[in-house]
């Protein structure tokens, strides 16, 4: 395995995590039924955010902890609910990335988990 080095990397952890994400009925909802994603549409800005994230080359200009904030408010995003993406997007690196870039998105992967989890308790 190699390690996540571009885009193209990016774009393949993308579509394998939110493939893991829509197949597990405890979360799939949570992008179904109240985000009501289209994952054509979501899958690119997503992949900008985590560019531009690990790579410092993305074009990610949203406010991530707002649009959360908004779905919090149609649908409680819970401490469980965070540990499920979390576990799914662990998985989906590990089982496709190995080295240096691998861990450090799995870090701010926790990092950006823990700090929306605080967040959304808040509101």
């Amino acid at each position: 395995m190699k390690d996540i080095l571009n885009r193209l990397d990016i774009d393949l952890l993308m579509r394998i995590f939110y493939n893991k994400l829509l197949e597990d009925p405890a979360i799939s909802y949570v992008f179904t039924d109240v985000a009501k994603i289209n994952l054509e549409t979501h899958l690119p800005i997503i992949a900008n955010f985590w560019e531009q994230n690990l790579l410092q080359t993305g074009n990610y200009k949203n406010n991530v902890l707002e649009i959360h904030r908004q779905l919090n408010f149609k649908e409680k995003l819970t401490p469980k609910l965070f540990k499920i993406w979390l576990n799914h997007f662990n998985i989906a690196v590990d089982e496709n990335f190995t080295g240096e870039n691998s861990e450090k998105i799995k870090t701010r992967a926790l990092s950006i988990a823990t700090i929306m989890k605080i967040k959304m308790q808040q509101i």
